[in-house]
């Protein structure tokens, strides 16, 4: 680092003058206690705390200007971090990747039954998930199986939510995972999904989840919630583009997609990102005419 390095509180206001625009919407957040006593890493902290970012999101982003800055030799305010070295994420090739999925899933339904997976897969969605939500176990295997029949002589991709041995059974594509569901399986049981040969799919909601992601190498990364949503409780506040970008830098080794309150009028705003694949759930399920939509929500992923 070089011997001429600003103090930490100079290095959080050029932080700051230099994305705050950015964030300019999103609350500040608590400074966390610093887990390091590194000067970039304190500043940083404070910038992104400043910013918006929740405490471990902060922390993550926090730690990366530190290794970002000493991999460079000297403290650049202007460049937000975005190697996936300085995040710790893992070096590819992944030694234990789950199977690979396309690159650009494309059009993504998120849908309630095996009725509508069929609908979708049927009208050329590329992507279908089955998010079938009961509390009888019989009923969610009848489900599954239901939804990979259903899909069967079309070119779509089924993915499972949430519930993977079922998914295993009946062989499905691929499952997806929220953090929670991740965070509660067993080394064990992650392998077995793994070496049934199925898809992983993750769910995101900042940094902090990402690199949790990264360590069980999926198939693919999901981030959200991009928009406000009405269809389940966040944790975090919507995410917005301008972190959806910074995000899709990071993580540009997987497969991403865009997940949360986005319709049709948020299409080329979400892609100029560089995500490549937008997950839909209201915009078909409460379309007056769903196969018209999701023509309409393909063709505009394709501009």
């Amino acid at each position: 680092m070089s011997s001429a390095q600003p103090s930490i509180v100079d290095m959080e206001q050029a932080i700051l003058r230099h994305h705050g625009a950015a964030y300019a919407d999103f609350p500040a957040q608590p400074i966390p206690a610093p887990a390091l006593d590194e000067p970039v890493y304190r500043a940083a902290l404070a910038a992104c705390s400043a910013l918006g970012f929740i405490a471990q999101d902060a922390d993550c982003l926090a730690r990366a200007w530190a290794a970002q800055t000493r991999r460079l030799g000297a403290f650049d305010a202007t460049h937000w971090p975005g190697d996936p070295q300085d995040f710790g994420l893992q070096p590819r090739p992944h030694a234990q990747p789950f199977a690979p999925c396309p690159q650009a899933l494309g059009l993504y339904a998120v849908l309630p039954d095996a009725a509508w997976v069929g609908r979708m897969a049927r009208a050329g969605v590329p992507t279908v998930q089955l998010r079938y939500k009961s509390g009888d176990a019989a009923a969610i295997a009848r489900e599954v199986r239901a939804a990979v029949q259903a899909v069967q002589g079309t070119p779509a991709l089924l993915f499972i939510n949430d519930h993977w041995r079922e998914a295993i059974a009946a062989g499905a594509y691929g499952v997806h995972l929220g953090q929670e569901d991740l965070d509660a399986l067993t080394p064990e049981e992650l392998r077995t999904i793994r070496t049934a040969g199925l898809r992983l799919g993750v769910s995101t909601h900042g940094y902090a989840e990402m690199l949790r992601a990264d360590a069980a190498s999926p198939s693919y990364i999901a981030m959200g919630a991009v928009f406000p949503t009405t269809l389940k409780k966040m944790a975090t506040v919507p995410q917005g583009v301008e972190r959806l970008a910074a995000y899709a830098r990071l993580m540009r080794g997987y497969p991403q997609v865009a997940i949360g309150g986005i319709g049709l009028a948020q299409f080329e705003q979400v892609r100029s990102t560089g995500v490549g694949s937008i997950a839909v759930v209201r915009a078909l399920v409460n379309a007056e005419q769903p196969e018209a939509a999701a023509a309409q929500l393909m063709a505009a992923l394709k501009i």
